[in-house]
């Protein structure tokens, strides 16, 4: 994956990615189980815990998840990965989901619905020798300042092509002790849909791939290289085929 993506697209590809090839030509869900969510979480202490407000240490090593955090994370999940498919329209979505997504318009507002469960501010820090840097923290928590008369930001609002002033259309599930983490989801998803990088997204179509990802240069038709190699073997064959 291109090591310029910015915290927001990579967390939310990531996200996306947790439905993946298996090896064997089926598909994996690395979010199956609360143990599966707990792993994943530890993995993205900078953008996941430490973007949400949390202390990373020892907080990624305490975090565990319940039954309520991986339902609303799969549920974000899902919104994710329907406007997803939303987003690279005309193309075909992901064939891993593509029977069952949810419609855009619950999934815009599902994902606002998540972002508004912990309402952020932008705190600026500026360490000397280095770039300025802004990141969201949430109301109240310690290093984050709220004037009188300001108005906490709760995070940007999903418009993709028409969607726009969605009314929640749906019941979001309970989510447990992870607020922060479900709210840092949804808005990274959010800013990132909202991003030109959205244009770059493609789903990969070469043989028994259900990934997304972005394209790096205007011919890339593949996720990988080893997609690019199926795929041209599977055109040959078919080509011999037709042929013989």
């Amino acid at each position: 994956m291109n090591d310029s993506l910015g915290a927001d697209a990579r967390l939310s590809l990531d996200l996306a990615l947790t439905v993946r090839p298996d090896g064997r030509g089926g598909v994996a869900d690395d979010l199956a189980t609360a143990e599966g969510l707990t792993e994943w979480v530890r993995a993205h202490p900078e953008t996941v815990v430490a973007g949400s407000g949390r202390a990373v240490e020892p907080g990624v090593l305490g975090f565990r998840a319940g039954d309520a955090e991986l339902a609303a994370v799969r549920e974000v999940r899902a919104a994710v990965r329907a406007l997803f498919a939303h987003a690279v329209r005309p193309g075909e979505p992901s064939p891993a989901d593509a029977a069952r997504l949810l419609p855009p318009r619950d999934a815009v507002a599902l994902l606002n619905t998540r972002a508004a469960l912990v309402p952020t501010v932008p705190v600026l820090s500026w360490t000397e020798g280095a770039d300025p840097v802004v990141r969201q923290e949430p109301v109240g928590r310690q290093g984050s300042a709220v004037h009188p008369g300001s108005v906490a930001h709760q995070g940007p609002v999903a418009s993709l092509e028409s969607l726009v002033h969605q009314e929640p259309v749906v019941s979001p599930e309970p989510v447990g002790e992870g607020a922060d983490l479900v709210a840092a989801l949804a808005r990274a998803a959010i800013a990132f849909l909202a991003s030109p990088d959205r244009q770059r997204l493609r789903a990969c179509h070469a043989p028994r791939c259900v990934r997304y990802f972005l394209k790096d240069h205007p011919r890339q038709e593949w996720c990988t290289r080893s997609c690019g190699n199926r795929a041209r073997v599977a055109r040959h064959h078919e080509r011999h085929k037709k042929s013989a």
